[in-house]
């Protein structure tokens, strides 16, 4: 019995032993904190709520308004990467880049910790021509050859872009993104409308140029000398072939006009001459006014005239 209670003890105490060894050797669980993983999870995804404006041609400035943008971040159009300007996490301005073709994008935003918007859809526009305006803006009816080329000068001018003239389009030659250059038709007189077009649905606001057919008297001087008459030379512009002239008040040439058979007569050369041939009834010199009227009733400046 003696011996058995000794073995008894022997063997609890040995229990007890390999209790405490194993509890020693155990590694304790070290409590991690879940704050960093908790904060990620906190931290939403960029939301964008508006786009303005929702389409643009390239080099506008646009501006996203939205939440949890972050402090730094990029925008996306397509592939394309652009640099971004973030305010207060809650506004984003960029500018459409120049080289992006007209079309439709997907844009989203990519904040710097690499999280993005969703996408949503934006339109590039072609862009669009603008005309500033056209020089001369002010042509004569009898201009011919080079003083009848106006240039049109804005911006956004393409080499297949159209000038287009009262509705038509006129042959014109691409000069570079800032000027385009034609030759006006031969039309009637008074106020027309330019135009540039680089697609029938993009072109620009209208500008006038103004066809000149008012009569003007640059000079006048004696020409050629007969036995009983002489030749009065009026030079200047946008004479017509049926135009007349006052002489003191007597209409001689045109429509109604003193002709041959009263002695006086006038003569169109061309647009910037005419010839009045006058019969003095003296030698001597006398002073007279001298006016040109065009057939649409224009008038010219009044010139003094000393000749016989």
């Amino acid at each position: 019995m003696k011996v058995f209670t000794t073995l008894l003890i022997t063997f609890m105490c040995f229990c007890a032993g390999t209790a405490s060894v194993n509890a020693a050797a155990r590694p304790q669980r070290v409590k991690t904190s879940s704050a960093p993983a908790d904060a990620l999870a906190a931290a939403p995804a960029p939301a964008i709520l508006s786009i303005i404006p929702s389409q643009a041609e390239p080099g506008v400035k646009v501006m996203m308004f939205g939440s949890a943008l972050g402090a730094q971040a990029s925008v996306y159009l397509g592939s394309v990467e652009i640099p971004a300007r973030v305010l207060e996490g809650k506004q984003v301005e960029f500018s459409i880049p120049q080289q992006l073709e007209p079309g439709i994008y997907a844009l989203f935003l990519k904040r710097s910790d690499g999280v993005f918007s969703r996408p949503y859809n934006f339109t590039i526009l072609p862009q669009r021509p603008v005309l500033n305006a056209v020089s001369p803006d002010e042509i004569s009816s009898c201009a011919q050859g080079a003083d009848r080329e106006v240039t049109a000068r804005g911006q956004n001018f393409l080499e297949t872009s159209q000038l287009v003239f009262d509705g038509a389009v006129l042959k014109s030659r691409f000069l570079s993104t800032e000027a385009l250059s034609f030759i006006v038709p031969q039309v009637p007189g008074g106020l027309h409308q330019v135009v540039v077009r680089n697609s029938p649905d993009n072109a620009s606001v209208a500008l006038g140029l103004m066809i000149d057919t008012k009569p003007e008297i640059n000079q006048v001087m004696i020409g050629s000398q007969y036995v009983n008459y002489y030749e009065l030379i009026i030079v200047g512009k946008n004479f017509q072939q049926n135009s007349s002239i006052y002489v003191d008040g007597q209409k001689i040439g045109g429509q109604g006009g003193q002709d041959l058979a009263e002695r006086e007569k006038l003569i169109y050369s061309d647009c910037t001459k005419l010839v009045y041939q006058r019969h003095p009834y003296s030698p001597v010199d006398k002073d007279f006014r001298i006016m040109v009227m065009n057939p649409g009733g224009e008038t010219s400046q009044t010139i003094n005239v000393t000749a016989p």
